[in-house]
């Protein structure tokens, strides 16, 4: 039996691979920093249970009969595993080239690409085919609700069919890597670097693809040019997949498309948008636009995906993986379809995305937000002593220039649930926005707890 090791064993991309890996019959070593300071224990669990092989990241995993280590982009070469890999003359993979081997293996692959939405289209699909008995494989960076009673971390789907469904990651570029039967270009908004070079990936990955799902609500990705393509929009009734009178119900939104109503378990319009990718881009596969409406009224969603985590004497939290301008305005018109103040608490995960989206994302949230909702920033996650001059609270001064008064700089999340126990009222919703950090679920928790 083949070995082999992945490092950053806890990520979000890194972890359905494993998971894949071990069904498909290699033995499996996962080693991540956080498993050895304490952190993510109920990820470390979820992986050993599907038979994956936990150790610290010391080096340890790399044996001499390891086939490779598989790696994400963040892991650096200091990493322990990376220096005992090359040490031992062990071949090193990115994640992105083994997630294009799996998917190259299918004929049939839909990669899911935007700076929004991609996670959320990616599980909408996946969830669609596996409950039409389309037997597909999903590589996805979040997990389903509908899915977590599974064993492992429900964040793929295995199936060896024909059919293979990814989540395609622009934000280093590997989104060119790929070669889809059917390529989505959800949408193209400033994110993780400059739009200019954005439009390149995603041209790139549209002449990749075979045929091309383009939404036409977005400026940049419906100038995107493709011999067969489809499109979908919630604005222009000319698209091939056209839907309107979207509604926030009770418990989501609800939507007339093709001549019926149709409804999603999750709130925000945007959510309607990503049932249409999925639609426009099961149509491909001849499966009946109808037929997918109706089965994703069955989706429950992603976690972390504006998450409902509970609700406590009318006050309900919601968490959230909203870390870009246009994800973060996203969320908060989302809650502001419903009556109650809104207290929002963002925090930055990266100092290059506080300095390369601070500005843009103060615009957003003061345009959004009334008078009496209050926005608190926590300090940027991985801020280090050696980044100088930037501190969240730079943003928080371009949302009060900005027009929105009620912003605050909380540093510490100890200062943040302090503050929101000591003022929140009923009627309230609370959210908790931020990426990578995945101690977020618990800290909503904490807070419907403690109010």
């Amino acid at each position: 039996m083949k070995k082999i090791a992945f490092s950053g064993a806890s990520g979000n991309g890194i972890s359905p691979l494993e998971q894949i890996m071990t069904l498909k019959g290699y033995t499996v070593y996962g080693t991540d920093h956080s498993f050895d300071i304490g952190k993510d224990a109920e990820r470390k669990k979820a992986l050993s249970d599907v038979g994956i092989n936990i150790v610290h990241q010391d080096g340890s995993a790399i044996t001499d009969d390891i086939e490779f280590l598989c790696v994400s982009a963040a892991i650096k070469d200091s990493n322990p595993d990376v220096k005992k890999a090359k040490e031992k003359n062990i071949p090193i993979k990115f994640r992105s080239d083994l997630l294009r081997e799996i998917f190259s293996q299918y004929p049939y692959g839909i990669a899911v690409g935007g700076t929004a939405g991609k996670t959320t289209t990616t599980a909408m699909i996946g969830y669609v085919l596996e409950t039409l008995n389309k037997k597909p494989c999903m590589i996805n960076g979040g997990a389903l609700c509908n899915f977590q009673n599974n064993k492992g971390i429900p964040n793929y789907i295995y199936n060896e069919g024909d059919i293979c469904v990814i989540e395609a990651d622009e934000s280093d570029g590997s989104i060119t890597k790929y070669k889809p039967f059917v390529g989505i270009v959800n949408n193209v908004s400033h994110d993780h670097t400059s739009m200019e070079k954005l439009m390149e990936y995603f041209t790139t990955f549209s002449n990749n693809s075979q045929n091309i799902v383009i939404n036409l609500d977005c400026p940049y990705s419906s100038q995107i040019k493709h011999s067969s393509y489809k499109t979908f929009s919630t604005k222009n009734p000319q698209a091939d997949f056209y839907a309107h009178d979207i509604t926030a119900t009770a418990n989501g939104v609800e939507y007339m498309f093709m001549g019926e109503k149709f409804q999603l378990q999750m709130l925000g319009a945007f959510n309607v948008s990503n049932a249409l990718a999925t639609i426009t881009a099961c149509s491909f596969l001849n499966i009946d636009p109808k037929i997918c409406a109706k089965t994703l009224e069955g989706f429950l969603g992603i976690k972390t995906r504006l998450e409902k985590i509970g609700s406590k004497n009318n006050i309900t939290i919601y968490n959230d993986f909203a870390h870009n301008p246009s994800k973060i305005r996203a969320s908060l018109e989302a809650l502001k379809a419903y009556s109650g103040r809104i207290i929002a608490m963002y925090q930055p995960h990266t100092p290059f995305s506080a300095i390369n989206t601070g500005n843009e994302m103060a615009q957003e949230i003061a345009q959004v937000l009334e008078e009496n909702d209050i926005m608190i920033l926590q300090e940027i996650y991985e801020l280090t002593k050696d980044d100088v001059g930037i501190t969240s609270d730079n943003i928080v001064k371009e949302i009060i220039n900005n027009g929105h008064k009620n912003a605050m700089f909380l540093p510490t999340k100890s200062d943040t649930k302090e503050f929101i126990v000591n003022n929140v009222k009923q009627g309230d919703r609370i959210i908790i926005m931020g990426a990578h950090d995945n101690s977020l679920a618990d800290f909503c928790r904490e807070i419907l707890e403690a109010i």
